[in-house]
């Protein structure tokens, strides 16, 4: 599979993550409709999140620790239950994708 954005094809590779991280900001409403999900303000501040996170680490959190960091920028939203409502499929796996990142291997990935 791929995806298009703005007539450029981007190739996806295993479980449909970009084979090349892109951070563009036309990139997420694509896989997210491929997903069947309308992104939010919510949805975006979980991408930027992912997005921001990657670029730091070169992989993105897992699960426990996207909680505990989402819970230390944003405190007062019970973060589990909503990264459930906002990407049900895998939350840390589902944002990333979405984001435009690349599937992470190794420590500090899933």
């Amino acid at each position: 599979m791929s995806y298009v954005v703005n007539g450029e094809e981007l190739e996806t590779g295993e479980e449909d993550f970009l084979l090349e991280a892109n951070f563009s900001d036309d990139v997420p409403p694509v896989i997210a409709a491929a997903e069947k999900i309308t992104l939010t303000d919510d949805h975006w501040t979980v991408i930027n999140f992912m997005r921001e996170k990657y670029k730091e680490d070169g992989s993105t959190p897992n699960f426990r620790n996207m909680l505990a960091e989402m819970d230390e920028l944003h405190p007062g939203t019970d973060w589990k239950k909503k990264l459930y409502e906002l990407f049900p499929n895998q939350p840390a796996r589902q944002s990333a994708r979405i984001a435009g990142l690349t599937k992470p291997y190794g420590k500090g990935g899933y």
